[in-house]
């Protein structure tokens, strides 16, 4: 099919819905044979399907690169334009969809069978009517038909998903969006076909059979849906206009918008688009050019198509680069962008020995980069396929049986999801191209009937998931018998208990603010129900929250379970977590989820009653440690009592007196009574607040602490506890407790007992008798072990010598500057220096 001067080129050009398709499907079965090259493998099989009910299984064949029916006496060809027997003479060819030419990836493509496919008798060439020019340039010859759209198309505006027509399509650009939308019209529709480009042909049909037939009135698509696909839709809804083109999001171009918007309305029948409306706005919007160049189809013509040489040079691999690259002496024939098999190409010839070899070798390099990358890995990862491939087939050899076969073999699974089943079918798609490599594998025709058969059972299986999951046929009846009523107007019902109904059917429990759905509740006839409960309750989710708003705040408390998130509960149910804020005491809210469901206001009226009742529990359990970080900004305080209360506060109102020996050195005596009065003990040992001590303050500031420092709520030692063992959980003792040894003592007894030591001392000294440094009484009373009293009593500064006590002087200490300890590790900071 080589560029020729003889026979007939005809560019039929127009808006779709004109019957391009069914134009060329007739003109090449009035020739003895014939060829069309499609821009989808769904729409080639398609096409494939009608010409065999047409000519018989025996005169048609379809090449697809993972697909090839190819019987001996096939006069008429179905291909996608990337597999288009070029090499073959035909009496008639067909390009369709040529417009595509300025497609960054595969424009190239179809500019080379635009320039050089062309049939003995006739060629057809089918796009839109902006390629025209560009026709009427580099192809002077052809005679240029314009088609007109046989019915009428009109902007319908925003529409609710709720109050979407019956045989609408709705139009989305990822995989997940399309999952979503179903899954809305499943709910409140009973269900939709979904189609995309990375379905199998057998899938893809099993499901517009379902929206054919009528079993469903939705379909949910991909833009695959504007190439060709022939549907009984009466209206298109883009639930966006911008896609991914695997470089950046933009926004749709007009040409790309009237090709979906197009595949309303069918034959004579008129049809209408517009915008899907969702989230309670009215989603995207069309501007008044693009609106009324939709309807008049009226676009800017086209000025450039991508190009890449077919003249390609195997003398080494960097000479094919380099004619890959090369550039057209046409101004309107542009330099394709890089694509994936050039860049696979160029990532392999980085191995010196790839780049080096010629030849024969060259060619079967640029086959194996034309492996299509269809499980959209990038070039990087795909090139390490490619490359393997080729480490087979480079001499002429073949791909590894058992390497293809265990391959094949993993991805003949059925079990999984939805998106399980589409990664394997992608993965699958793979090995049936490599399968038709008649040069690559040893049995190629027993390698294509065995991934056939696995792309065939995945199919069968994604069907019936998509069906499973996107249909609801009793649902869609019920729709139906609801009819005007509506399922706003069935009634909901709440109990005492929290059970929720629908009308008689109990669907659900309704747990504090939580919504959880029995499960009884998702068999197929109460999903409707389902979806009328969940829009009914936002008047029992604000009544509860403005019923706490005016009750006791004996209803809230502090969520902080050891090891878990610390947050905000109400009647034992979490309803806010706490987060890092501008301080210890001064943690930031965030409410749970479940709260997105009440109105706005009452939202935020109960996030301030909540804001307000943590500010009350703190001022109440940890005032005092509040005012230490008012102190620490308060220029009425000199700077070494700033820089005491700073370090004291983030420490949550504990440290070592160690860890405060410089600004301690620095205080005078109104600098000593300034901390009284701010309750600030200087101990012997530890600096510390006494009213943080108490069990309640102890939690409140664990549970701050650990916020402070994104760390879970640590295990607190028994309320009132004088003595914890050494395996208690260090971060929960070092809030209160001086380690000693093997003993935990809490810090005010360790101090008292300290005081008493230096008291005695004080009192030998001025009456020269020795006293007993050791308060008896209380170490008896807490049992203190003789271990543990040591090393307190060293840490104080005596030894012991002979059964008696001296004083030997504290440690020197360090001149260094303590370093205040981070909030985000104050635990560690309190327990390091309590070893």
């Amino acid at each position: 099919m080589a560029a020729r001067n003889d026979g007939i080129i005809r560019a039929v050009l127009g808006p779709t819905n004109t019957g391009k398709t069914h134009l060329a499907i007739e003109r090449m079965c009035a020739h003895s044979s014939g060829v069309i090259g499609f821009p989808l493998r769904l729409l080639a099989r398609e096409v494939y399907d009608r010409v065999v009910k047409l000519k018989g299984e025996k005169a048609v064949a379809l090449l697809t690169g993972e697909e090839r029916i190819a019987p001996p006496t096939a006069r008429y060809w179905l291909s996608t334009v990337e597999s288009m027997p070029v090499d073959q003479d035909h009496a008639f060819c067909a390009i369709d969809e040529a417009q595509l030419g300025t497609d960054p990836e595969r424009g190239h493509v179809f500019t080379d069978r635009l320039l050089r496919a062309r049939g003995r008798e006739e060629t057809l060439i089918l796009g839109s009517a902006t390629l025209k020019p560009l026709v009427r340039q580099l192809i002077p010859e052809a005679e240029i038909v314009s088609r007109p759209r046989f019915s009428t198309l009109r902007y319908a505006g925003s529409t609710k998903l709720s109050r979407l027509p019956p045989r609408s399509a709705i139009v989305a650009f990822s995989a997940e969006q399309v999952y979503a939308l179903a899954e809305m019209l499943r709910r409140f529709k009973g269900g939709a076909a979904v189609v995309m480009g990375a379905l199998s042909p057998a899938t893809r049909n099993a499901q517009v059979d379902m929206f054919q037939r009528g079993e469903v009135d939705y379909l949910v698509a991909t833009d695959a849906v504007g190439m060709g696909l022939n549907m009984d839709v009466a209206h298109v809804a883009f639930a966006g206009l911008e896609k991914f083109d695997g470089r950046r999001d933009r926004r749709l171009t007009i040409s790309e918008m009237a090709q979906i918007a197009g595949r309303a309305g069918r034959h004579q029948r008129d049809g209408t688009f517009g915008t899907l409306g969702l989230g309670g706005d009215n989603g995207p919007a069309f501007t008044d050019e693009e609106i009324n160049a939709i309807e008049e189809h009226r676009f800017r013509p086209l000025d450039h198509l991508y190009w890449r040489s077919s003249d390609l040079d195997f003398t080494d691999v960097t000479s094919l680069i380099r004619s890959l690259e090369a550039r057209s002496d046409d101004p309107l024939l542009r330099p394709a962008p890089l694509s994936i098999d050039l860049a696979v190409l160029k990532a392999l010839a980085e191995d010196p020995a790839i780049a080096a070899r010629r030849g024969a070798a060259a060619r079967r390099l640029w086959a194996a980069c034309g492996l299509p990358d269809f499980r959209k890995v990038g070039p990087m990862h795909h090139a390490r396929m490619v490359r393997r491939i080729f480490g087979y087939i480079a001499d002429g050899g073949h791909v590894a049986q058992d390497w293809f076969a265990a391959e094949v073999s993993r991805l003949d699974n059925v079990a999984g999801d939805i998106e399980a089943l589409a990664d394997r079918l992608a993965g699958v798609r793979s090995w049936a191209y490599i399968a038709h490599r008649s040069d690559w594998l040893a049995d190629p025709a027993k390698w294509a009937e065995r991934t056939r058969h696995v792309e065939s059972r995945l199919s069968d299986a994604l069907h019936g998931a998509l069906t499973q999951r996107f249909v609801d046929r009793r649902t869609a009846v019920l729709v139906r018998d609801i009819g005007a009523r509506g399922a706003d107007a069935l009634p909901v019902t709440v109990s005492a208990e929290g059970e929720v109904s629908v009308g008689p059917e109990p669907i659900g429990h309704l747990t504090g603010f939580e919504f959880k759905v029995d499960p009884a509740a998702r068999l197929a006839d109460k999903r409707l129900l389902l979806a009328a409960a969940e829009r009914r309750l936002g008047d029992e989710l604000d009544r509860r929250a403005r019923d706490l708003c005016a009750g006791e705040d004996t209803r809230f408390t502090l969520f902080a379970p050891a090891g878990g998130d610390i947050g905000i509960a109400a009647d034992g149910h979490l309803l806010a977590r706490l987060a890092p804020g501008r301080s210890v005491t001064e943690p930031a809210l965030r409410t749970v989820r479940a709260l997105d469901r009440l109105s706005a206001p009452v939202r935020t009226a109960l996030r301030a009653h909540m804001e307000a009742w943590l500010e009350r529990q703190v001022t109440r359990h940890c005032g005092d440690l509040a005012r230490l970080t008012a102190a620490s900004t308060d220029r009425h305080y000199g700077p070494p009592v700033r820089a005491l209360t700073a370090m004291l506060a983030d420490a949550g109102g504990l440290l070592p007196r160690k860890a405060l020996a410089e600004p301690i050195g620095q205080l005078d005596r109104p600098m000593r009574a300034a901390l009284h009065k701010l309750k600030v003990r200087l101990g012997a040992l530890d600096v510390f607040v006494p009213s943080l001590l108490k069990p309640e303050a102890q939690r409140w500031r664990a549970a701050l602490l650990a916020v402070r420092g994104n760390q879970p709520m640590p295990a607190l030692p028994r309320p009132g506890a004088s003595i914890l063992p050494a395996e208690s959980d260090r971060q929960g003792a070092c809030l209160a407790y001086r380690r000693l040894g093997d003993t935990w003592l809490r810090v005010d007894l360790a101090d008292r007992l300290a005081a008493h030591a230096h008291q005695m001392r004080a009192a030998r000294r001025a009456e020269g008798e020795a006293l007993d440094p050791i308060d008896r009484a209380l170490v008896t009373s807490l049992g203190l072990g003789d271990d543990a009293l040591a090393r307190l009593m060293a840490e104080v500064g005596f030894q012991e010598q002979g059964g008696a006590w001296s004083w030997r002087g504290t440690r020197p200490r360090s001149r260094a500057r303590p370093q205040p300890a981070r909030p985000g590790n104050a635990f560690a900071a309190l327990a390091g220096l309590k070893r």
